[in-house]
């Protein structure tokens, strides 16, 4: 096991670079949500839910470098039992598994996103959380299971 604090502030800008890529791509080939979509992401929080996209994917997307990898495992971000990853107003989810409560997390991610103002002030923020208290604890992720519909 990674001791996630110590290594965080030097894989940050990895993690950040990753993430707005994978958001780019899924601006790119995600979906527009439809009006009752976009009305669950008003009601958690989300001020312009017309910019997100919804990618239903077989696969979500994982870092390809060993590090960032190790990274991801180890901070519960994406575990095999990941069904749902947001990265700014992209929004991915797993084939299968698109249901309104799963969404309306993702979404008041979308909602985190927005107030931390980018995407690597949010992960800095998240990552910390996770390397301080873990996965389960972490404000960010009880915020999001709190806001969930359905």
């Amino acid at each position: 096991m990674i001791d996630l604090a110590a290594i965080l502030p030097g894989a940050l800008p990895a993690a950040v670079a990753w993430a707005e890529a994978q958001a780019a791509r899924g601006l790119a080939q995600g979906e527009p949500l439809t009006p009752a979509l976009a009305d669950d992401a008003r009601s958690v929080g989300v001020a312009q839910p017309e910019r997100i996209r919804v990618v239903s994917a077989a696969q979500l997307p994982f870092p390809d470098e060993p590090a960032l990898a190790e990274l991801a495992r180890e901070a519960g971000l994406l575990s095999p039992g990941t069904i749902g990853l947001t990265l700014g107003y992209a929004v991915f989810v797993l084939q299968g598994h698109d249901t309104r409560r799963l969404l309306t997390h993702e979404f008041r991610h979308v909602h985190q996103y927005e107030a931390a103002g980018s995407i690597g002030a949010f992960l800095a923020r998240y990552l910390r959380e996770i390397a301080t208290v873990g996965y389960d604890a972490a404000p960010l992720e009880a915020d999001a299971r709190r806001h969930e519909i359905g």
